[in-house]
């Protein structure tokens, strides 16, 4: 199929193993910012409470993007569109054009984070633009010139991403007890820093369907997504917060020099740069042809590749606000799982074996029938989306994720009309 296609897979076309779609994730969750996760949480909590807080919001964020992930392989359509039966399809292009914002900014946070490493090997601290730039628009290049040159570069660049796993684990384990002991001196609190770990294992919410749809199996398309997530960030988040703890401090850079990596640590950070970016473009160029079927793919990937690798000239301020980012991603995208949990698995069953699946899909494409006399809003599902984003703000003394998910469930629930909740 097409590089970029948000068209429907066929049933036949879904031949994907589980497997695969375990390692795409895998790959897209190996990097630097999940490093950055439990570096964030460090400074306000104990060891032992940082992994406490690892453990619960890995596992529960990766739960919710997991249990989306059969609407791949049971519809064959990308996230946005699977989006557009509970919101409408303007309120599904409102997710759509949300998720293209927000990838701009996880491409100029992946640049920052490796050109910090990267600087200090070569060029100082006045080069960490320059890197930041330069490792974007090479990212951009590469998925330029199409699927064929992203599979060339994972397949040199995936099993060294393994290798920074094993290294920053070898180099972690290393370090003298004495060298991470710190006492506690953020603000922030446990609540909201189950926020930021289930806000970042979130962020993925809207790749539910873009990769599963490939795979035939809903079950074990689920089980693919959710350990692929929950793994990696069982295991990375807990070495960013050694690692920080060894340097004092969250830059990456200095992170990689207190555990003893330096230069090599730099290469192999560059490298899960650009393979999470290809992901990073590639979602965001299928928000945007959603939104502007006749885009051309390479207008979609430079307009996305060169913006975020313009915003990485911020430099640091990406880093400076990591928690704030999280916290504003969780607010905003909590609610669009609620949303879609709700239409499809919580008030209506999902969709089931004999069911017109064919109308069903078809009906996701049309533009007179998705809820057009609302102007292509549902209204129930919008209505649901803002009431969990006000909950998941208010509620954020006590953790803002689960009041959210029930807000948002019970108000599609009270909103939504019966017989549009229970329609195919």
């Amino acid at each position: 199929m097409h590089a970029v296609e948000i068209g429907p897979v066929p049933p036949a076309a879904r031949t994907q193993p589980a497997f695969d779609l375990f390692l795409i994730f895998v790959g897209a969750n190996i990097v630097a910012t999940t490093l950055q996760v439990g570096a964030s949480l460090s400074p306000s909590f104990s060891l032992a409470g940082v992994f406490g807080l690892i453990a619960a919001g890995a596992v529960a964020g990766a739960a919710l993007v997991g249990a989306l992930a059969p609407l791949g392989p049971r519809l064959g359509v990308p996230s946005v569109i699977a989006a557009r039966a509970a919101l409408g399809i303007r309120g599904a292009g409102a997710v759509a054009l949300l998720l293209y914002l927000t990838n701009f900014a996880w491409i100029a946070v992946n640049n920052v984070i490796a050109a910090s490493a990267c600087a200090r090997v070569l060029g100082g601290p006045g080069s960490e633009r320059i890197w930041a730039v330069a490792l974007g628009v090479l990212a951009t290049v590469i998925v330029a010139n199409g699927p064929r040159a992203v599979g060339l570069a994972d397949r040199f660049a995936v099993p060294l991403l393994a290798g920074v796993g094993v290294i920053v684990t070898i180099a972690c384990l290393r370090l003298p007890p004495g060298a991470i002991a710190a006492t506690p001196s953020g603000d922030l609190s446990w609540s909201r820093g189950l926020d930021v770990v289930i806000g970042y294992q979130v962020s993925w919410i809207l790749m539910f369907a873009d990769y599963s749809r490939f795979t035939p199996s809903p079950r074990k398309g689920a089980a693919a997504v959710f350990l692929g997530l929950a793994l990696t960030s069982l295991w990375f988040m807990p070495l960013g917060a050694v690692a920080a703890r060894a340097a004092g401090s969250s830059d990456p850079g200095a992170m990689l020099q207190a555990i003893g990596l330096g230069g090599a640590g730099a290469v192999l950070l560059a490298i899960a740069t650009l393979t999470t970016n290809f992901v990073n473009i590639y979602l965001s160029s299928l928000a945007w042809k959603s939104l502007f079927p006749r885009t051309g793919d390479q207008m979609s990937v430079w307009s996305i590749g060169l913006i975020g690798a313009a915003l990485g000239l911020l430099s640091t301020a990406w880093l400076d606000r990591y928690v704030d980012f999280m916290l504003v991603l969780g607010n905003i995208l909590v609610p669009v799982g609620g949303v879609i949990l709700a239409h499809y698995f919580v008030w209506r069953r999902a969709t089931a074996p004999g069911a017109d699946l064919d109308a069903e899909v078809a009906a996701l494409y049309d533009p007179t029938g998705l809820h057009a006399r609302h102007g292509g809003f549902a209204l129930g599902g919008v209505t649901a989306w803002a009431a969990g984003a006000l909950v998941y703000h208010l509620a954020g003394a006590v953790g803002g994720t689960l009041p959210s998910l029930a807000a948002t469930v019970l108000v599609f629930g009270a909103v939504t009309p019966r017989a549009i909740r229970q329609s195919r």
